[in-house]
């Protein structure tokens, strides 16, 4: 596995100092990195139906954006003037396997926070412009140079530049300026201003991101998962009531009851791990899911007997729960699985470190990877 080289620091002090608290460049974190994606493999993929890629220019003489989302044609990208231009695309590790080794660098924040790996390759001058996000990032220069501005913590209220398809903080005042060079590294906590703009061509960046949901999101999600359960026979109820001092007054007694409601639906935590495991491991294309051709308990067999490599899907997402020594829940792409054999408990182990897969032959890790193949979350490698 690719490790970062922290240099005075390590993964334990990084977390305690800098993790969600402040930037860090990391010079050298990576040394002699080689990234395994060229620059014309990523036009080819964002010319791809299923990629989610975007184009953006930028005029310098007159201050004006243009964004256009893929996918491309080939001849897009022949086409490009002298106007400074990016090309990103969105979840490249879904799509090459072989940037799993970067991904696994990243391990000592748990794999269920991560969302994916963008890359974007800039001309001279290029970038999206001054801007924020609402999760963390680490940025590893690739190839070429990228000069990054950034500090100051923005929000929803702050100003953005109207008429512009991409988001751009128009009041931008970078408190510090670094260039990266290949296998150096810099860590955005969110809501952290930054601007990356390429110095020369042939600029490539990897942005590794991770998902922050709303409280807006986990509150609908979590109602909307409860009531999908809830009998249209439970209601407010008031056995206890008495004559009101005012027939028009909401009292402390019933907003009492409504607070008792709400507990008594909220306050499962077998309920919000079921929804919680589910929910974080969604997939992130989830129309690209599934296995259109579903295996049988036969065929798993055979395949299993002919040495068959059972393999975890690069766009799946993988969790656990451990209830005790007894029984660990396995969540994968949305769905959960109750595990009782140690055989299974330790599969699903090495299924969530994305590490090589041992197959067990007791029946109920057999039903599990039969169920996650028929699911699309794992496949079988007949070499």
């Amino acid at each position: 596995m690719t490790e970062i080289h922290w240099g005075d620091l390590s993964a334990e002090l990084f977390l305690r100092d800098y993790w969600q608290k402040k930037p860090l460049l990391i010079r050298n974190a990576f040394p002699d990195f080689e990234p395994c994606i060229s620059a014309d493999e990523l036009a080819g993929l964002a010319c791809e139906d299923d990629v989610e890629s975007r184009l953006i220019e930028a005029d310098p003489a007159t201050g004006d954006w243009s964004l256009e989302h893929g996918p491309f044609d080939e001849t897009r990208f022949a086409s490009l003037g002298q106007k400074p231009w990016t090309l990103l695309v969105q979840a490249v590790d879904h799509w090459v396997p072989d940037v799993a080794p970067l991904m696994q660098a990243f391990n000592f924040i748990p794999q269920w926070r991560r969302d994916d790996l963008m890359i974007s390759y800039a001309s001279n001058g290029g970038g999206v412009g001054p801007h924020y996000d609402n999760y963390d990032v680490f940025l590893l220069q690739a190839e070429g140079v990228r000069r990054w501005e950034f500090g100051g913590l923005y929000g929803e209220d702050s100003p953005r530049r109207e008429n512009t398809p991409v988001m751009i903080l128009p009041e931008w005042q970078a408190e510090n300026s670094v260039e990266l060079h290949p296998g150096d590294m810099l860590y955005i906590p969110p809501r952290v201003g930054h601007n990356g703009i390429g110095v020369g061509d042939g600029c490539m960046t990897w942005s590794v991101g991770f998902r922050a949901p709303a409280h807006s999101e986990i509150l609908q999600g979590l109602t909307s998962s409860l009531c999908d359960g809830l009998s249209s026979d439970l209601r407010y109820e008031d056995p206890d009531l008495t004559v009101p001092s005012h027939p028009g007054e909401i009292d402390n007694r019933a907003i009492e009851r409504v607070q008792q409601i709400l507990q008594q639906h909220l306050n499962d935590p077998q309920q919000l791990l079921n929804w919680f495991g589910r929910s974080m491991t969604e997939p992130k294309y989830p129309d690209l899911a599934g296995n259109d051709e579903p295996y049988s308990h036969e065929e798993l067999q055979e395949a299993l007997e002919q040495d068959a490599q059972v393999c975890a899907n690069e766009g799946s997402r993988f969790a656990f729960h451990t209830h005790g020594d007894q029984r660990l829940t396995l969540f994968a792409d949305g769905c959960s699985f109750d595990l009782y054999a140690p055989a299974a408990i330790e599969f699903a182990r090495q299924l969530c470190a994305k590490t090589a897969l041992n197959v067990p032959a007791e029946d109920e890790s057999v039903t599990l990877i039969l169920a996650l193949l028929n699911q699309g979350a794992l496949y079988l490698d007949m070499q």
